[in-house]
């Protein structure tokens, strides 16, 4: 019987083979010198005065179009950030909701809340001495003087003016701290086991502590024998944060602003042990009684004295 004839697909496929295998053949016969020619002529085709396959006027067109889109995408965002800082002060945070009530920091700080030495090696509390003295430079007697004012005690101190206008700050000097301030012993008890550790609250802008009375610091061991700490002295006064020192107007404006201290002498702490310590800020308004944040109210540290 007669052969069948081969449908129309069958004949297509071989077709696009057939191509395909002459378009192998003369792609295997290409020799370096044609590739780098075909190159140049993407390059520059100088029969169609094309670059990279575009004509000048292609080229003129696409990168003006680009030119005014970023342009653009760049006047948006410049205005977005130029009306955002409108509603932005410099002196006042917008939002404060996270810093308020206080927490507090203790000096010295040198390696995270133990403070270990052993006082018949100087060399282990010579560090902790020199932090202090470094710290203390800006409430010598001397600068306040000079720097700040003398203010009524027991009040605000509260400055009228506009918002970017200096303000006055009152004066804290090292002598209040009286047997903790490095002036009559220049070890801060350190060399005789009986160490002075500061305390002071973060500043908070226009923040007013107490309500009106005086925040007060009391002490106690955190966990353990509350016979490890038989004894604490409290300068200045009796351990509180005299209301004048308050509210603070930020750094651009409160410039020579001194943070008031409480200073804690640890005149009778057991020996060659570890006692861990907790001192909170008592006071309407304080809190400090979050057990997820040993900083709100309160601060918590390790003494180590060896003898």
């Amino acid at each position: 019987s007669p052969p069948l004839p081969h449908s129309d697909t069958s004949s297509d496929e071989g077709e696009r083979r057939d191509e395909q295998e002459k378009h192998k053949e003369k792609m295997g016969k290409k020799t370096l010198a044609d590739v780098i020619q075909e190159m140049k002529t993407f390059l520059w085709n100088s029969e169609k005065r094309e670059c990279m396959g575009r004509t000048a006027q292609s080229w003129g067109l696409i990168l003006l179009f680009y030119l005014i889109f970023y342009m653009f995408l760049a006047g948006m965002f410049s205005f977005c950030i130029y009306g955002l800082l409108l509603t932005l002060s410099p002196y006042t945070p917008t939002y404060r909701d996270r810093v308020s009530p206080p927490g507090v920091m203790i000096r010295p700080y040198l390696h995270g809340f133990t403070i270990a030495f052993n006082v018949s090696e100087p060399s282990t509390w010579t560090p902790y001495v020199n932090s202090m003295h470094h710290f203390l430079q800006a409430y010598d007697d001397n600068v306040q003087e000079e720097k700040n004012i003398e203010c009524p005690a027991g009040q605000y101190f509260v400055q009228d003016g506009t918002e970017s206008e200096e303000k006055k700050a009152c004066q804290f000097k090292r002598s209040q701290l009286q047997n903790c301030s490095g002036i009559e012993d220049p070890t801060f008890g350190y060399s005789t086991g009986q160490p002075c550790i500061l305390l002071k609250m973060n500043r908070i802008i226009g923040y007013r502590p107490g309500y009106g009375t005086p925040v007060s610091v009391n002490c106690a061991i955190q966990k353990g024998n509350e016979s490890a700490l038989k004894s604490v002295d409290f300068y200045p006064g009796n351990g509180t944060f005299d209301l004048m020192y308050y509210p603070y107007y930020g750094k651009l404006t409160h410039v020579n602003y001194t943070s008031p201290l409480v200073a804690l002498h640890f005149t009778d702490v057991k020996k060659n042990d570890f006692v861990p310590i907790q001192c909170r800020l008592n006071g309407e308004g304080i809190v400090n009684n979050v057990t997820n944040d040993r900083f709100l109210g309160r601060i918590i540290f390790t003494l180590s004295i060896g003898m």
